[in-house]
């Protein structure tokens, strides 16, 4: 059976129960196991560049000792995902690449749903850097930690408020939820905003089991 490994590169249990709880769809496909880990040497959330820089040896030695047949690295940051891609024994997704990825085949603009105003500068960095900051309709913060994500009627209003203002101000006509910590929001916000909403980590995982299906 072919497997595909997903690390969640903070220490939070709760997130990574989200994660493998957003995943379990995707169990399905094909005879692929689907194996969702932390890291328990990581922070309880990635919410600043030092987090993401402290994690990326924690997360390699992982992922190299492991040998899945695909990677994911469940962080909206995506730390250590070329590195990663040097040493895996199988290719590496990271979620946020994946998301934007999926994104721009579901419509014209993208918004991102961050969940502070310090995570927007990596974003816009990355967007700039895989080119397509010209379909990004906007990035806007939650101003909600890692933590507070555990409050999911608070959570769940914070994206109506943001996601709203991306689609109807900023012209967004498909949003991603920027942290992996969200993921159990996806179908409401989508229902309820009325346009798609991509939750990076299924995104990835989806990109991961059609690797190992098709032999990408």
């Amino acid at each position: 059976m072919a497997r595909v490994l997903v690390v969640n590169p903070n220490s939070s249990v709760a997130v990574t129960e989200r994660i493998e709880a957003c995943v379990a769809p995707l169990q399905r496909v094909g005879d692929i196991r689907i194996d969702v880990v932390r890291l328990p040497e990581g922070p309880p959330g990635i919410q600043c560049q030092r987090d993401v820089e402290q994690v990326v040896q924690p997360l390699l030695a992982r992922i190299e000792a492991e040998k899945a047949d695909a990677n994911v690295i469940a962080c909206f940051s995506d730390p250590g995902l070329y590195a990663a891609r040097e040493i895996a024994h199988g290719p590496v997704f990271g979620i946020a690449e994946s998301a934007i990825l999926t994104a721009l085949s579901r419509g014209s603009r993208f918004g991102i749903l961050a969940i502070l105003p310090n995570s927007i500068p990596r974003h816009l960095r990355y967007a700039g850097a895989m080119g397509v900051l010209d379909r990004m309709a906007g990035d806007r913060a939650l101003g909600l930690t890692v933590a507070d994500l555990a409050d999911a009627d608070r959570t769940f209003d914070r994206l109506c408020s943001v996601g709203a203002t991306l689609r109807d101000t900023d012209g967004a006509d498909v949003l991603i939820l920027g942290c992996a910590g969200m993921a159990h929001l996806r179908e409401r916000l989508a229902e309820h905003l009325q346009i798609p909403v991509v939750e990076p980590t299924q995104a990835a995982v989806a990109n991961a089991c059609a690797a190992v299906t098709l032999g990408w």
